[in-house]
């Protein structure tokens, strides 16, 4: 399989050529930031939420600032039946992803189970705060997790010294990143892992050679005049494929708004959860639309678990699909730190299995190992 044109995502359909580096991505209706925006997949579960909540759980809004002052939208899920002070985890992920997805999931699971969980939108994204819409940085992604930290915290449920974290997919390296630098983190868990610095900064299994690399940053310095020209921002491919010319071509979509008969099984399983009932939300950034062009810059900067050693002695627990395409990431920081680092290997599942498959996801053991390490 082309993984490289796959992920990026993908050259060959609905993409924008280097030449749509000229103006920017008018994106409309279909986004979350038009009022009554829907899609073709809007969920039919109350409240736009893609799973039904436990009848033994309570969530409710909330909102908290982060170290550099923006607001954290975020839902707080409390077991109905707690008592006395429980243990707790701040969730987030997919990138690109919002807390009525997977996050909140794996949070209403946590919940149900007994603890005080925390589903939050990282900044810019979603709910959440941040002038201009569906940035990311891996530094301030980080410090969102550490935000969560602090609102959980001064929580009266919450015993702030059994405190963890869990992530999914691209929101886990900057969960492991938080953890290593914040030990109120005690123990942090994390599903279908992605490092996003050397996903966007390398391609994927570090495919991009070095010439490739220096063409995605000549593109992100070139559109960054066409920014500051325009006085706005486009949206364009964080990770960025190249055409059969060896030229940047990158897609002003995550994912095509129909998916292609030829599609490949990576997007298609990525379709098949954000364009779909299955997991479509409107402000997702992947359900309508694409991050903006320049949100690589800082990715490339800022490399994500380079401190993991100071994760030690508390411990981490990664869950993969065995057959994820992303499953190397969880294998490599397992093999970086194994006195510090588990590994659960998910038979049968792939990346997305782990967004919400309930009867893949192992929280039988992601509950034993918090339990055991937030004890």
């Amino acid at each position: 399989m082309e993984r490289r044109k796959a992920l990026g995502l993908i050259a060959a359909t609905g993409a924008a050529t280097a030449a749509s580096l000229t103006a920017p991505h008018a994106f409309a209706a279909e986004t979350g930031h038009a009022a009554g925006a829907t899609g073709p997949g809007k969920s039919t579960v109350k409240g736009g939420y893609t799973f039904a909540l436990d009848e033994n759980v309570r969530r409710t809004s909330v909102r908290f600032k982060n170290r550099y002052g923006i607001e954290v939208a975020a839902d707080l899920y409390v077991p109905k039946n707690a008592r006395g002070k429980l243990p707790a985890l701040a969730v987030s992920g997919p990138f690109g992803a919002v807390k009525e997805q997977s996050s909140g999931l794996y949070a209403n699971e946590f919940a149900r189970r007994g603890y005080v969980a925390l589903a939050f939108d990282p900044s810019f994204t979603g709910e959440s705060g941040g002038t201009v819409r569906d940035v990311a940085s891996p530094d301030i992604c980080t410090e969102d997790y550490s935000a969560a930290v602090d609102f959980l915290g001064l929580q009266k449920t919450v015993d702030r010294e059994r405190i963890g974290a869990q992530a999914i997919c691209g929101l886990s390296g900057m969960a492991l990143t938080a953890a290593a630098a914040d030990s109120r983190i005690k123990a942090v868990a994390t599903a279908s892992m992605y490092d996003m610095s050397r996903s966007m900064s390398r391609g994927h299994e570090d495919h991009y050679t070095h010439e490739q690399r220096q063409k995605v940053v000549d593109h992100l310095s070139r559109q960054r005049w066409t920014d500051a020209e325009n006085g706005t921002y486009a949206r364009l491919s964080h990770e960025v494929p190249f055409d059969e010319n060896g030229d940047v071509a990158p897609s002003n979509r995550v994912l095509p708004k129909t998916l292609p008969a030829d599609a490949d099984p990576i997007t298609a399983s990525f379709f098949d959860y954000y364009r779909t009932e299955r997991g479509y939300h409107p402000r997702s950034i992947n359900s309508t639309t694409a991050w903006t062009a320049t949100t690589p810059m800082s990715f490339f900067a800022f490399q994500l678990m380079t401190n993991i050693d100071m994760l030690a002695p508390r411990k981490a627990l990664l869950v993969a699909g065995a057959d994820a395409h992303s499953r190397y990431y969880s294998e490599d920081v397992r093999a970086k730190a194994p006195d510090t680092v588990d590994l659960v290997i998910v038979p049968g599942a792939d990346h997305v299995d782990l967004y919400d498959r309930k009867d893949l996801i192992p929280f039988d053991k992601l509950d034993a190992f918090f339990t055991k390490n937030l004890a």
